[in-house]
């Protein structure tokens, strides 16, 4: 980072890299700019003309930030973002070069669409595909490029990213909501916006030691190592204070962030050692992934930078917990009214209640695609693992609201309680008001005051599919709520009558409890609550007839797409843990055997040399652990063996990829994990001088 930029005061600094409304004001002439922004506020289609001027200013505008490239930025199936850089360079008649960008540029760009992830929508030699300019997210100069953020579609028009149906169900829901709205006398509403705020949890750790972890190199965890003495036990680490190198690291994250426009609040050490959490303010929906996505990107790039690695795997170490990443989910006019603040008196507040209701109805009907959103074989160790939510999707409502539905379920009026103050008890601290519902931490969607936290996220996730998920469910069921109270010749009743029919029906998706016990997993089954412990078992529900209909109904997904879906996430799941055991049985054959039995041979040597020192002494701790790492090393032997074996049958290549994702739940995992177990314990039994691979202790505390 230069030294200028050092100087820059951080209101300096926001946006300074991002073409955006006040960038736009200044360098668009006045009937392009209100031209472009009735496209990005309405809707309405760009003329030619206009991008053409929209064009030579942005790339004006990027050049002089240092720019000679521009590329379309998208959001393929496999998660990530993808870029071709093209130069702003065109040829003159006197063989010189000049700098230009022209409104066709911009607007449709033609990436190689071969070798992205299809589901089966493309063949191989379908190769052309077009990304479209998305102009509700601003472009952005990073490097010496100009990143315009796109939509990605096939030649014949499927769409092959993560943006084009999340802006699709962003619609659905604004259609429905500001249909709703209408009910209740709202004539100035035009659209209702989705807004999402995503915590994001990260592991930092010494990039020398990363570079000697095979594991972690090819696959984003550690598929061996023995626990650490010290782990999280003592709750020292959570919200302590920031070491000097990781708050380097967090101070030039911050600022590279809000270069890019990206609100980036807050920070802290989460609770495993050498875990933390970024956290940004609300943005619109569509905004707000783009922006994790940049914020992960520039998580790795700025760790290089201080001589770390940020892991963003779910689980990259046994024994602590995982990362995962929370879905602030809430729903604002776009006069800035939250329609998920209850108000003082939230009884009385009809919008409120009726997209409640909505949402109780939506979580309970589709549990399945909720469980589907955040389903990927890193998420399935951290899920219901004790340090994240189980995998029963519930919500948590918190005790007034509770109170406020059950009064309404018992057709009485709701006796209010007095404000609540939280008394310290000391004299110089400020007593102040409670809030309406405490925090629940095991619940997977849980109401926390003006919006749903949807917890179930996996750190690496794009939280584009659990939104297109939330914002898809709820935009039907006010789509059925709204065509019922149409037309009511008394709407408060009407409104009442409906609400308690949905919670009657509808009332056992909402728990306060505790969601890592036991007794909870006994009474959602007797509540008929799914259970989807695995990937392997949430995804087959995605085709299910109802969830088809919902989306096309909608218009966010056909049918072919969803299949094309089913199709791109059951296969990385393959991939992964194909991936995952070749690494195993690679480090065991090459790297772990080898160094045990060289330390099997030093104690045996060390046998030798003692009995012929001191003869008659019977060495009892080196034979012990020349018997018990001998016992051992034989055992490892055979299981990765058995576990590559697993590898090569030929149900792994099946067609059905169900098939195939089926043996690797239910045969390769289990034999992954009886390795680990072995070559954990050698680990423990192993001089470190030996051992080829740095332990948990130094991992986790290198920074």
């Amino acid at each position: 980072m230069g030294n200028c930029e050092n100087r820059k005061s951080v209101p300096e600094l926001f946006g300074s890299a991002v073409f955006n409304d006040d960038v736009m004001m200044e360098r668009l002439p006045k009937d392009v700019y209100k031209s472009l922004r009735k496209t990005i506020d309405e809707g309405k289609e760009l003329d030619l003309n206009v991008a053409n001027a929209v064009a030579s200013a942005m790339k004006d505008w990027a050049v002089e930030l240092g720019a000679t490239h521009y590329t379309h930025w998208f959001q393929p199936l496999n998660g990530i973002t993808a870029e071709k850089h093209d130069s702003f360079i065109s040829p003159t008649s006197d063989g010189r070069v000049i700098m230009q960008f022209s409104g066709k540029e911009l607007i449709k760009g033609e990436p190689d669409a071969s070798s992205f992830p299809s589901g089966g929508l493309r063949a191989t030699f379908e190769a052309r595909g077009y990304t479209a300019w998305d102009p509700t997210s601003y472009a952005f100069v990073k490097g010496n490029s100009l990143y315009i953020p796109t939509a990605f579609c096939s030649y014949s028009g499927e769409i092959l990213d993560k943006k084009t149906p999340l802006l699709r169900s962003m619609e659905a829901l604004s259609t429905q909501a500001v249909r709703m709205l209408r009910l209740f006398g709202d004539e100035k509403t035009q659209q209702v916006i989705t807004t999402v705020g995503p915590e994001q949890e990260y592991f930092l750790i010494d990039k020398e030691l990363y570079n000697r972890r095979k594991d972690l190199i090819f696959t984003g965890r550690t598929l061996f190592g023995a626990k650490a003495p010290k782990g999280q036990e003592l709750d020292d680490h959570y919200y302590g204070a920031i070491k000097p190198r990781v708050a380097e690291f967090m101070r030039d994250l911050d600022r590279e962030l809000w270069k890019l426009g990206v609100l980036a609040k807050t920070k802290h050490n989460e609770v495993a050692p050498a875990q933390h959490e970024l956290a940004p303010i609300f943005s619109t929906t569509n905004i707000a992934t783009d922006h994790n996505q940049l914020t992960m990107e520039m998580m790795k790039t700025v760790a290089g930078r201080h001589g770390l690695v940020c892991l963003l795997h779910e689980k990259p170490f046994a024994g602590v917990n995982g990362s995962g990443k929370h879905n602030n989910w809430s729903l604002s006019t776009d006069s800035g009214k939250n329609l998920l603040d209850p108000g003082k008196r939230p009884w009385e507040n009809l919008p409120f209640l009726l997209i409640l209701a909505a949402v109780i109805k939506g979580v309970d009907e589709y549990q399945d695609l909720l469980r589907i959103s955040v389903a990927s074989a890193g998420n399935d160790h951290r899920l219901g693992g004790h340090e994240a939510p189980p995998t029963i999707i519930s919500i948590f409502l918190g005790d007034e609201l509770t109170a406020v539905l059950e009064a309404i379920e018992n057709s009485r009026p709701y006796q209010s309680t007095e404000e609540k103050k939280l008394e310290t008890g000391v004299r110089v601290l400020p007593d102040f008001n409670k809030d309406t519902t405490d925090r629940n931490r095991t619940s997977p969607f849980a109401f926390t005051g003006n919006k749903f936290e949807f917890r179930s996220l996996g750190s690496a996730i794009s939280i584009a599919c659990p939104n297109i998920m939330l914002n898809t469910i709820v935009a039907e069921e006010l789509r059925q709520f709204t065509g019922e109270l149409e037309g009511a010749a008394d709407l408060p009743a009407a409104v009442a009558a409906l609400v308690r029919q949905v919670v009657l029906k509808h009332k056992r998706i909402i728990f306060n409890g505790d969601g890592y016990s036991e007794e909870w997993v006994q009474e959602a089954q007797r509540r008929g609550l799914l259970n989807l412990r695995t990937t392997v078992d949430a995804l087959p529900r995605y085709l299910d007839q109802k969830n088809v209909e919902l989306f096309a109904r909608h218009r966010v997904y056909t049918e072919a797409e969803m299949e094309a879906r089913y199709e791109t996430i059951m296969e990385e799941y393959v991939k992964t843990l194909n991936i995952e055991s070749l690494t195993m049985g690679g480090m065991v054959r090459q790297e772990i055997l080898p160094a045990v039995s060289s330390y099997i041979a030093s104690l045996a040597e060390a046998v030798g040399a003692k009995r012929a020192i001191l003869a008659g002494l019977p060495c009892v701790a080196e034979t012990a652990l020349i018997e018990k790492l001998s016992a051992l090393l034989d055992k490892a032997y055979g299981q990765v063996e058995e576990l590559l074996l697993m590898v090569e049958d030929p149900k792994t290549q099946s067609q059905n990829i169900l098939t195939a994702a089926t043996h690797y739940r239910d045969e390769v995992i289990p034999a992954m994990n009886r390795l680990r177990a072995t070559i954990d314990e050698m680990e423990q039994n192993v001089s470190s001088k030996y051992w080829p691979y740095p332990s948990y202790a130094d991992l986790m505390y290198s920074t």
